[in-house]
């Protein structure tokens, strides 16, 4: 059955409005994300604050294998300052901070500095190809369960990536930034935990 010109114009905003839906589902940190994986739970980014906190709290006992089919265990790495992001290769701001996250582990790891990521909510081989992408050289947990993040309930909110907690030289947690790492201001933290004996 053929379609008049109003059908038509019907067609193209209907259309159109589920564009608009689509990418806006992939804003950046002031939208809401869904990813694979994640029976459509609405993902809400941070602003990138840096929060140090006072009084630090030990890290919970996280283990997993890694996306290149390792075991890892956080407390092998007691002694060392620790930075942990959370991310997921659909989420646009996880793409935009991960050249910084790179810059920031090739300048520190010399000073006992270990970096780790926790995939969350993602796809095995998705994962995979991001971290060639990016040239990430430091592990990944495959936590596609979401089973680290809440192991850092109060911490790491379950529907908020990108974020990063630093864990210091004694396994407590130092600092946490929720949304987009600059590289600046990660740079400044992991600097100051470096430094500390």
């Amino acid at each position: 059955m053929p379609i008049d010109r109003r059908g038509r114009i019907r067609m193209g905003a209907a259309v159109a409005a589920a564009a608009v839906l689509l990418l806006g589902g992939c804003a950046g940190n002031s939208g809401t994300q869904t990813g694979p994986g994640t029976d459509d739970t609405r993902f809400i980014g941070g602003t990138g604050q840096v929060q140090k906190f006072t009084e630090r709290k030990p890290a919970p006992a996280v283990e997993g294998t890694t996306l290149a089919d390792k075991p890892f265990k956080l407390s092998d790495l007691r002694g060392k300052v620790v930075v942990m992001n959370f991310w997921a290769s659909w989420c646009a701001p996880c793409r935009s901070e991960a050249p910084a996250l790179k810059q920031v582990y090739d300048e520190t790891k010399a000073r006992g500095v270990e970096f780790v990521g926790v995939d969350f909510k993602d796809q095995k081989e998705s994962a995979k190809a991001f971290e060639r992408t990016y040239k990430i050289e430091y592990p990944s947990l495959f936590d596609q369960p979401g089973r680290v993040a809440l192991a850092f309930q109060g911490l790491v909110s379950p529907n908020a990536i990108p974020s990063t907690l630093i864990i210091d030289r004694q396994g407590k947690i130092a600092v946490r930034i929720t949304g987009e790492a600059a590289y600046s201001r990660l740079k400044a933290v992991v600097d100051e935990l470096a430094a500390e004996r």
